[in-house]
């Protein structure tokens, strides 16, 4: 017991330290992720609400606890890359004063994502036969871009990241006779990040050639609540059925402009300003069902429904007013009134589904293959940006599982592909807050075709005591 105990501490802070450390991914089923457990990985996450094979049902379903005896323990990681360009032969850049950038110098900006890595633990612990409680973490949204410093859309996208760890205990009650409920909270920490240089050709300071750098930096804590229903229709049939709430986050930090042409145009070089950014989390809901066609065949389906619509808007909200530094010289450059928001992006998402389908292959006691496709809707429709340049997706899943019986551990691993349908096709301009769907308030402009291509993998270990 002392040896188990241990294990179980040690697993917990692995987790722990991973997740603090993971950078963020991007465009995955808008920013949510769905590398969250390599055992449901192996299907593309087909009937995972319907299918409690070990801890990570307190992500998918805190209601299937019910089904596990003991304590459950699982932990692993994924890594997800994607391969983002803009194709160079379709670039079209326009600075505000109509003129082409850079003289027709129109860069791609590179490969703009890094791989990242994306570590999970889940417990799950039965305290009786109708009470079973858990506890989870793992990163269920982030998204990252990074350009290079003479990218031809600098003045709309630099630098983009977000990271977000969430912290989920759960409980869950089942009445004996097939049906169980669950309950969970995920308690969320998210930091940001956005940069661009700003496009000064059509201002007073034009003549400076100046190409400021706004960089924004802030973090937040916010709470969604998730409740799960598992029916067992039969014992080769059951159902699941999850939703999670939706909350807005204020990322709170600070907006430094670097690189300001100085007197006698502006009093500093360098400006700062108390910020904050509204990002808005969707409600979501997920049905699965589980099917048993065969002692050694399960199929499995899903389908999760995501209220992206309330992602209208990516704006900087000064927390100082007309009195801070970056508003007082935006004020000064536009006769006296400072911008209200200091900036803002329509992004104006829609509501998306996705849709799973698996099966498992039980080829012997100790080994078992999964198989599983997706399609995941993007959530960007017509204000396709080069913060987030996106499309529809296929997900192409494979996965093994190897049962060692005389020590009970499991270990699950798992590959995927992305399959893009087509090109994400970017056309970036300025939207005004009072009419963000109205016409553009300034002539610039980027466009660009994008190349997306996307792998992933996960390894997961699990036990139960």
């Amino acid at each position: 017991m002392h040896k188990n105990t241990n294990a179980l501490v040690k697993a917990i802070r692995f987790a722990t330290l991973a997740a603090v450390a993971a950078p963020a991914t991007v465009m995955a089923g808008g920013f949510a992720l769905n590398e969250q457990s390599a055992s449901a990985m192996g299907t593309a996450n087909a009937g995972a609400a319907a299918n409690p094979e070990n801890a990570t049902t307190v992500f998918f379903n805190p209601a299937g606890m019910s089904q596990l005896s003991g304590t459950n323990i699982s932990f692993g990681a994924a890594v997800l890359d994607i391969d983002a360009k803009a194709k160079t032969s379709s670039i079209r850049a326009i600075g505000a004063d109509g003129q082409p950038v850079d003289e027709g110098d129109y860069r791609n900006g590179g490969d703009i994502a890094d791989p990242a890595v994306l570590p999970n633990f889940y417990l799950a612990h039965e305290i009786n036969d109708s009470i079973d409680v858990g506890f989870g973490i793992h990163a269920p949204y982030g998204l990252a871009a990074d350009y290079e410093n003479d990218f031809a859309g600098r003045f709309f996208a630099d630098k983009t990241e977000l990271t977000a760890i969430a912290f989920t205990p759960s409980i869950a009650l089942n009445n004996g006779k097939g049906l169980s409920m669950g309950l969970g909270l995920n308690v969320l920490y998210a930091e940001g990040r956005l940069s661009r240089y700003q496009d000064l050709s059509a201002s007073p300071l034009a003549a400076t050639g100046a190409e400021p750098y706004a960089d924004v930096e802030g973090d937040d804590i916010g709470v969604t609540f998730r409740v799960g229903f598992l029916y067992e229709l039969s014992k080769r049939t059951q159902f699941g059925l999850t939703a999670q709430t939706g909350t807005e986050l204020n990322l709170k930090g600070d907006m430094e402009v670097t690189g300001l042409p100085g007197a006698p145009f502006t009093p500093v070089t360098t400006a700062t300003e108390r910020v904050e950014v509204p990002l808005a989390i969707p409600e979501s809901i997920s049905f699965g069902a589980r099917h048993k066609l065969t002692d050694d065949i399960t199929l499995l389906a899903g389908a999760t429904y995501s209220r992206w619509s309330r992602f209208e808007e990516l704006d900087i909200v000064s927390r100082e007013g007309e009195t801070g530094q970056v508003s007082g010289i935006l004020g000064a450059l536009n006769g006296g009134q400072a911008p209200d928001p200091i900036n803002h992006v329509t992004e104006e998402w829609k509501n998306t589904w996705q849709f799973n389908l698996g099966g498992i292959w039980q080829a012997t006691p100790a080994w078992a293959f999964k198989a599983g496709y997706a399609y995941d809707e993007s959530p960007v429709d017509q204000y396709v940006t080069a913060r987030i340049p996106s499309t529809d997706r296929h997900w192409l899943t494979l996965g093994a599982q190897w049962k060692d019986v005389a020590s009970g551990w499991t270990v699950d691993a798992a590959v995927g592909t992305l399959i893009f349908d087509g090109t994400a096709k970017v056309d970036d301009h300025e939207y005004s807050h009072d009419d963000p769907t109205g016409d553009p308030i300034s002539l610039s402009n980027y466009q660009a075709e994008y190349d997306l291509s996307a792998w992933s993998a996960a390894i997961e270990f699990s036990k139960a005591f």
